[in-house]
């Protein structure tokens, strides 16, 4: 590689810019929408604004080219996940370059890609393209991939759809053809509270809990051990996994609630609303009863937090030519994050890979970088995209 610094160049100027808005999910993002929305009309580019229902929040879309036909989409989310955590070295969301990397929230996840785009938006311009370019921003991809979603809509009232879409998510640059669903759940157990030194006359909901989770335990070990399996993912089954729980107010009171959220993440050859029957079959059939028998009002309660589908892109499809062209590497693979891929094709059936800069093992943590490397790849990789949509209609 070219040790030669690119402090200066474009790209990552505006890898810099755009780290600086703090955009965690739980924030909004409107100030870097309009960041980018300047940034396009200053290039002659006029965008749509897709918000979200309460105004906080959009999506951005924008058409470089003409609007008669298909072209190439290329899809990015602008949120990023928390910096709650005190194990960095550098001020998260302040870009500091150190050993050809550059560190900072999102340069890996995913505004690394989103620069890049943007930063060739000139060169984009300038070549006369005959297929078209779009950009689509997203909003909380990483609570769920639940911002995409209008921007759908949006998307399927154009008069021409995009035909295809690159998933700029970090994957090395290589490109991959799916990933797995994702179902998620909010469980509410409801106990019965009483002292603890009669937790006899009482209901447990820590307890319950603690079953039910163990039950999901061994669903997930079944499927690791006898479940489908597609070995293009780096994890080839299904996996279920409990994050969260919250229960109890001392030790001396038996817990009338508890509270904990678990997901599947499941391989298209997986029915996750069958294995999620089978969580609740369990919780219906075996728990209940034991604690309706001390207390009528007693239970679960289930909600489905977020769910989003799996992307599966035939191998032979056009996208997956195109895209590995580009690369310059006709090897692809299957990731197990979840993507905004899977929506555009399951709503508005528009062929998509993954493809972008930087390594997931250096996304949601501290100290998350991309390598200078990886944006020279991902810069190459727009400018054969610009060739090629100079010359040809896709």
């Amino acid at each position: 590689m070219n040790q030669t610094r690119i402090d200066d160049s474009a790209t990552v100027e505006l890898i810099r810019k755009l780290v600086a808005f703090d955009t965690v999910s739980r924030n909004s993002n409107l100030e870097l929408i309009e960041f980018i929305r300047s940034y396009l009309v200053a290039n002659g580019v006029e965008s749509q604004i897709i918000p979200s229902a309460d105004g906080r929040k959009a999506n951005l879309f924008a058409t470089i080219g003409p609007r008669d036909r298909g072209g190439v989409m290329l899809s990015g989310h602008t949120d990023v996940v928390p910096v709650d955590s005190a194990e960095w070295s550098s001020d998260p969301f302040r870009v500091e370059e150190r050993d050809q990397k550059l560190f900072g929230r999102g340069t890996a996840d995913m505004k690394g890609f989103v620069a890049v785009a943007l930063a060739q938006v000139p060169h984009f311009l300038s070549v006369d393209l005959k297929t078209p370019i779009h950009l689509a921003f997203s909003f909380d991809e990483e609570i769920g991939c639940l911002g995409v979603r209008p921007m759908i809509e949006a998307i399927k009232d154009l008069d021409v759809q995009p035909a295809l879409c690159v998933v700029g998510e970090p994957t090395n640059m290589q490109v991959m053809t799916g990933h797995k669903g994702n179902v998620s759940t909010r469980v509410h157990v409801r106990g019965l509270e009483c002292h603890s030194s009669r937790a006899p006359m009482g209901v447990n909901a820590v307890e319950y809990a603690a079953e039910l989770i163990t039950f999901i335990k061994g669903v997930a070990r079944r499927l690791a051990a006898q479940g489908a399996r597609d070995t293009a993912y780096d994890i080839p089954f299904t996996t279920a996994h409990v994050g969260k729980i919250d229960g109890g107010t001392a030790l001396n009171v038996v817990p009338r609630d508890c509270r904990f959220e678990f997901e599947f993440r499941f391989l298209p050859a997986d029915d996750p609303q069958s294995l999620l029957g089978e969580v609740k079959d369990y919780a219906r059939e075996t728990l209940e009863p034991l604690m309706k028998a001390v207390d009528p009002d007693t239970g679960f309660e289930w909600e489905e937090k977020f769910s989003f589908p799996g992307l599966d892109t035939a191998p032979d499809a056009p996208v997956v030519s195109l895209v590995t062209a580009l690369c310059g590497n006709e090897k692809t693979g299957r990731v197990a994050y979840g993507t905004e891929g899977g929506l555009f094709f399951d709503l508005a059936g528009i062929p998509s890979v993954i493809c972008g800069p930087g390594d997931i093992d250096q996304a949601h943590k501290p100290n998350e970088f991309i390598t200078l490397e990886q944006v020279s790849k991902c810069e190459d990789f727009m400018r054969r995209l610009a060739d090629i949509c100079s010359r040809e209609i896709l």
